[in-house]
């Protein structure tokens, strides 16, 4: 397993409250996403492929409920 080293972690400006999550980007190019409060806790890793997908998807509202 690699452990990969995160940079620049960052939440939206559209975040409020305690309810956030942060991204940060790997040297590898990997998107790491974590949850704010949880620091140390674990983090999804995305290939840049499917961190793209996922940015141009939300905006469309495809996860809509």
């Amino acid at each position: 397993m690699t452990t990969r080293q995160y940079t620049g972690w960052r939440k939206s400006t559209r975040s409020d409250g305690g309810n956030c999550i942060e991204v940060a980007r790997a040297g590898d190019g990997t998107v790491g996403v974590r949850d704010s409060k949880d620091i140390a806790g674990p983090v999804l890793e995305l290939c840049p492929d499917a961190w793209s997908a996922f940015t141009e998807d939300v905006p469309a509202g495809r996860f809509e409920r």
